[in-house]
């Protein structure tokens, strides 16, 4: 904490901006991240970018998660993609194609990407009608499986404090889902 809560109440009587404001007292690296939804316009916590790469993309396809990149505040999704593209790299993947939502603009996407075809969910599709009719179904399919992270593996909610907590308590979750993934495929 840059500052303490004694000097966040007089910048905010002064008129002055908080920047590392404490939201908080539990978990003061918290910061509010707004969601867009009409009955719960912001919650409190952290920003993670999940990564599943799966062999294909026909229904039902189910992959392994990466290691999901993060940062204090809530951050811009395109902010974390350059964190996901070099563990791609580092693992020595290259994706033919990427199927982003529609918060990615597509001049980061690209640049992140270079050597994928990035489609992003009505902004940048493929010229063929099959592909893009593809891609966005595989698209909606990737809700349902944060969805299922959410509930069958707790990432609904850390139960661990601070940044380095919450990075923990998704580590374990991608852990145990890559490892039932794993367990599904081989049988």
């Amino acid at each position: 904490m840059a500052t303490t809560i004694a000097e966040q109440i007089t910048k905010r009587l002064a008129g002055e901006k908080i920047t590392d404001r404490v939201v908080s007292l539990a978990d003061p690296e918290a910061r509010p991240i707004g969601k867009g939804k009409l009955g719960k316009r912001y919650e409190f916590g952290y920003v993670f970018q999940l990564a599943e790469l799966t062999p294909n993309t026909r229904r039902g396809a189910r992959g392994l998660l990466l290691p999901a990149p993060s940062a204090v505040g809530s951050p811009n999704e395109s902010e974390l993609l350059p964190t996901t593209a070099s563990e791609l790299t580092r693992l020595g993947l290259k994706p033919r194609e990427v199927a982003l939502d529609g918060g990615f603009p597509p001049d980061v996407s690209n640049h992140a990407l270079p050597d994928s075809k990035v489609f992003i969910a009505g902004r940048q599709q493929p010229a063929a009608r099959r592909s893009r009719k593809r891609l966005a179904s595989y698209r909606v399919g990737c809700e349902g499986r944060i969805s299922h992270l959410k509930r069958s593996y707790g990432l609904r909610r850390s139960r661990l404090r601070r940044h380095q907590g919450a990075r923990t308590w998704v580590g374990w979750a991608i852990l145990a889902y890559n490892l039932d993934t794993l367990a599904i495929q081989a049988t």
